[in-house]
């Protein structure tokens, strides 16, 4: 059956052009960021742990283990994170960095650790011309953001770079469906990691799903645990803006499904019940124009505009039987889980009111006061098209987890007093050296590698 075909991996071999012309290009930047980039503006996530380490590590075993390690805890614990290979010619933005992997590989009592780049299009290019040539997010602000955009277009238009692969940094989340392992980021298509026995971690190339894939891919898929399905969508800046895919548990990616929006936005996660898709209309607008006229980053948010939630039935063919409801303003990065309360979906969401993404001007802890997440309670009456919402938590939280047994159905929160809790951990286990603040994490069972490694 056609369900049942495995996906092929893609293996990427880009081929950069090297020469007269890209030295041209260069003196050309070089140029430009003398002219017009401020070279004053901080680069916060290249200091302190946020710093990038310089080099991969091989796996280093029996690291010194204070405590004991459960055999519960076999398997590898992996988390993925920016990690630049090589200085920005002018700015920078915490998203904007290669993707490195940090891998807790767990056996028997005794610990491993390791490190490694995810091996994206856009990593081996660079490594062939020994310098950065993508541009980058924090670039993106100004005049001078739109001079970087020609000056990528033009790189790809004369094949200095190979844009045939994509652009993906795969910095962002690691998820674990059909026997593979994927890194993510939201702007281009899964990269597949293969776990080897000893914790090490090689990339094994891109997954287009038998080129039924041919838009981005949120970082943020969600697998049903009891059909097994994976449930993904991408979103673009060009019609249209939002495309909602649910992926069989054999690995086929049924039809793509257009979601209509009014504008280009950043919809970085979504959330599914046992019914229905989650999708969040909210007004971090992609606008390319108030870059220029407005000196603003090309993602800004709109504080005018209301926050929009559309509700699809998940195995619907197309948008027709959507529901939108609006609530106050506000920005979601991460929701914790969704559920259905009889004609109630519930969704629970860490809502930000009013969001700067351009973090890479001024102070940094002022603008991190932009990001008082809160934790919050949303609910959408399926009969009366009624909306309404309530605080669950005091900011900041953000990056939420729940068990995933229980992705889009009930589950509960467990409040603990900390003070209570037994200060002595089961175990420490010392790593070799420094791991920089990252992104998401996952952890990849015994099971899961055993099953992974027939890749």
């Amino acid at each position: 059956m056609e369900e049942e075909k495995k996906s092929a991996i893609v293996k990427v071999e880009p081929k950069p052009r090297k020469g007269f012309i890209a030295i041209v290009i260069d003196l050309l930047e070089k140029l430009l960021v003398k002219l017009f980039h401020n070279s004053k503006r901080p680069h916060h996530y290249l200091a302190g742990n946020f710093a990038p380490v310089p080099d991969e590590t091989p796996p280093t075993k029996d690291l010194p283990v204070l405590g004991y390690l459960p055999n519960c805890l076999n398997g590898e614990f992996v988390r993925v994170g920016p990690n630049p290979k090589f200085a920005p010619v002018a700015g920078y933005h915490w998203f904007d960095g290669d993707g490195m992997i940090h891998g807790l590989r767990i056996k028997d009592g005794k610990a491993a650790y390791v490190s490694r780049f995810v091996r994206t299009s856009r990593l081996k290019q660079e490594e062939s011309f020994g310098a950065a040539k993508f541009m980058k997010i924090g670039d993106l602000k100004g005049l001078f953001g739109l001079l970087v955009v020609n000056l990528q277009l033009l790189r790809s238009k004369l094949k200095v770079l190979d844009d045939s692969y994509g652009n993906s940094t795969a910095n962002t989340a690691l998820v674990y469906h059909h026997g593979k392992l994927l890194a993510l980021s939201e702007v281009d298509k899964p990269y597949v990691i293969k776990v080897i026995e000893d914790g090490d971690l090689q990339t094994l190339g891109l997954l287009d799903y038998d080129k039924r894939l041919s838009h981005s891919f949120t970082a943020h898929p969600k697998v049903d645990p009891i059909t097994g399905e994976m449930f993904t969508f991408g979103y673009s800046q060009t019609p249209p803006y939002v495309t909602y895919r649910v992926i069989s548990k054999d690995g086929y990616m049924h039809d793509p499904v257009p979601i209509t929006v009014p504008e280009s936005v950043m919809m970085h996660d979504f959330a599914i019940t046992e019914n229905y898709a989650i999708f969040m209309d909210l007004p971090m607008y992609f606008r390319p124009k108030d870059m220029v006229t407005k000196n603003k980053l090309v993602y800004s948010f709109d504080s005018t505009k209301k926050a929009r939630f559309g509700i699809l039935p998940r195995y619907a063919k197309d948008e027709k039987h959507i529901r939108w409801f609006e609530l106050p303003t506000c920005f979601i990065f991460h929701n914790a889980n969704a559920w259905e309360e009889e004609d109630e979906v519930v969704l629970i969401a860490c809502r930000i009111e009013k969001p700067d993404l351009d973090l890479v001007s001024g102070a940094l802890k002022e603008k991190l006061e932009s990001f008082a997440n809160e934790l919050y309670e949303m609910r959408f009456n399926m009969k009366t098209g009624e909306a309404s919402q309530k605080k669950l938590s005091a900011p900041a939280l953000d990056f939420p987890r729940v068990n995933e047994n229980y992705t889009g159905r009930k589950s509960f929160v467990h409040v603990v007093d900390a003070r209570t809790m037994s200060a002595n951990p089961i175990a420490v286990v010392e790593l070799p050296h420094r791991v920089p603040y990252g992104f998401h994490a996952f952890f990849v069972t015994e099971d899961q590698l055993q099953e992974q490694a027939k890749l």
